[in-house]
């Protein structure tokens, strides 16, 4: 692999976590097809183990809370491409809050995700979510 694919494919799986991120903070669920494979697993504490991108778009429209934004951060973000496949491990801090106010809950975790490369783009295709920590402010 070129280092100019390898550095490409970089890119793009960095812009993959924050379009992620934008799309849990904006709400956009329809748009979840730009950021997970068909087949995507989701592994966390709250979902328990979610199968295939309907189910993981219904639990996450199912944890909506009017009046209720988020603000997610990612950080220290690691890939390691193989060819059209990447092991992606990252750090996010999710701020809690209502519209004008300051945060009233926050949190850190860790995600662990397995990133293909498919004819549209790199989408995540498994994930692990971790909480590190929580604070109630």
């Amino acid at each position: 692999m070129s280092t100019d694919t390898l550095v490409a494919d970089r890119i793009e799986i960095a812009d993959l976590f924050t379009r992620f991120a934008r799309l849990l903070d904006e709400k956009r669920w329809q748009d979840a097809d730009t950021v997970f494979a068909d087949d995507v697993e989701v592994h966390s504490p709250r979902g328990g183990e979610l199968r295939g991108i309907d189910k993981v778009v219904g639990f996450m429209r199912q944890g909506e809370v009017e009046g209720q934004q988020t603000q997610h951060l990612t950080t220290d973000l690691l890939v390691e491409v193989d060819g059209d496949q990447a092991a992606a491990s990252a750090y996010s801090l999710v701020f809690y809050y209502r519209e004008g106010q300051a945060p009233h809950f926050t949190g850190g975790l860790r995600t662990t995700s397995t990133v293909v490369r498919t004819s549209a783009g790199w989408r995540i295709r498994e994930q692990r979510i971790t909480p590190a920590w929580t604070r109630e402010n």
